[in-house]
């Protein structure tokens, strides 16, 4: 019988031949990918039990770090180098986007010039895991002298840098997830959720809510959202208006003209109901005469309208809330001013 053939090799054995498989060697790339998953399952749990190790650990220094952060009337100064500066770039970022205005110093620039940058009233977080960081240890002294509050993250608190702080936050791990214990990666996993914990813990402190952030990223698609009043999306011209004595087969045609699937009846400028597509379709099952009855006679008396000036998201809210797909926008006068749909974005 021809067909495929398995053959277990060792590494002696003579060149395969056409059809066969080494299925020791199969196996042998089997048990790699196996290995692979379960060095990655054994880097993430470890690095997961050293930031619970380091939450259980947190105490007074913690507060008294945001405290002092809350309390400064200058910016938060982050200063680190390396895998500890890309982290601090990172913290910079977060803390300037919500609500702590700061800034990243690159310490090796700073001993050349840029320690012109520091206010008196600002202050400073020095990122390093040993304290020894010589391009950190050179700035000390002058940082000492302008008279700055320092706040230290570092894995080893007994280092120079612990020393000249005010505040010690450590972020001290067992061992690297590194095979060579040498390539920073729990430690800098660690640096970057206490800086996490620390913005959490001020967003919490400050009341710093979702319009605030919006505020900061107006680019965004959730500070659109956040920063969009009805007024700016809104339908406001051909808007499909009609009386309320329209015969409802002309309103027929007034809501397929309009594209919105609604008109509304307007007298003496003042809105008095609306009809959609929704409702002529249940006019049509209950067979209304189309010719002899008028728009009036199924309309919606006092829909809800909302004003201008709301918010997009919450009127996206009402709308969901009432399971509706448009709103009539009106003034105080209850004067209609266009027509919001849940698409408007």
């Amino acid at each position: 019988m021809r067909g495929l053939q398995i053959s277990i090799l060792n590494p002696l054995s003579p060149p395969l031949k056409k059809g066969e498989v080494n299925y020791g060697q199969f196996m042998t790339n089997k048990n790699k990918e196996s290995s692979i998953l379960a060095i990655a399952k054994e880097s993430l749990t470890e690095q997961a039990k050293a930031l619970i190790n380091m939450a259980e650990g947190l105490g007074d220094e913690f507060e008294k770090a945001v405290n002092l952060i809350l309390q400064t009337k200058g910016r938060v100064v982050i200063c680190g180098m390396g895998k500890s500066g890309l982290v601090g770039k990172k913290i910079t970022a977060t803390f300037a986007s919500t609500g702590t205005p700061s800034f990243f110093m690159h310490p090796a620039e700073a001993f050349h010039g840029d320690l012109g940058m520091l206010a008196r009233e600002d202050l400073l977080i020095l990122i390093s895991y040993s304290g020894e960081t010589e391009e950190i240890i050179n700035l000390l002294p002058s940082i000492k002298h302008f008279g700055n509050t320092i706040i230290s993250i570092v894995g080893n608190t007994e280092s120079s840098m612990a020393k000249y702080s005010d505040i010690v936050l450590s972020v001290k791990v067992e061992r690297e997830v590194c095979p060579n214990n040498l390539a920073p990666t729990t430690s800098t996993l660690a640096t970057m959720g206490i800086g996490d914990a620390l913005a959490v813990a001020l967003i919490k402190e400050r009341n710093f809510q979702a319009e605030d952030f919006a505020r900061y990223h107006p680019g965004g698609s959730l500070g659109k959202r956040l920063l969009t009043r009805v007024a700016d999306v809104m339908h406001n011209s051909n808007l499909p208006v009609i009386s309320s004595d329209i015969p409802l087969r002309e309103a027929v045609l007034a809501i397929s003209e309009g594209r919105l699937g609604l008109v509304v009846i307007v007298e003496n400028n003042q809105v008095e109901g609306i009809v959609t597509d929704g409702d002529l379709r249940r006019a049509l099952v209950n067979q209304v005469d189309l010719n002899h009855s008028s728009i009036g006679d199924i309309m919606t008396t006092k829909p809800i309208t909302i004003e201008p000036e709301m918010m997009l998201v919450d009127a996206e809210a009402l709308m969901l809330e009432k399971k509706i797909k448009a709103l009539v926008v009106a003034d105080q006068n209850n004067q209609m001013v266009g027509i919001l749909e849940i698409f408007d974005r």
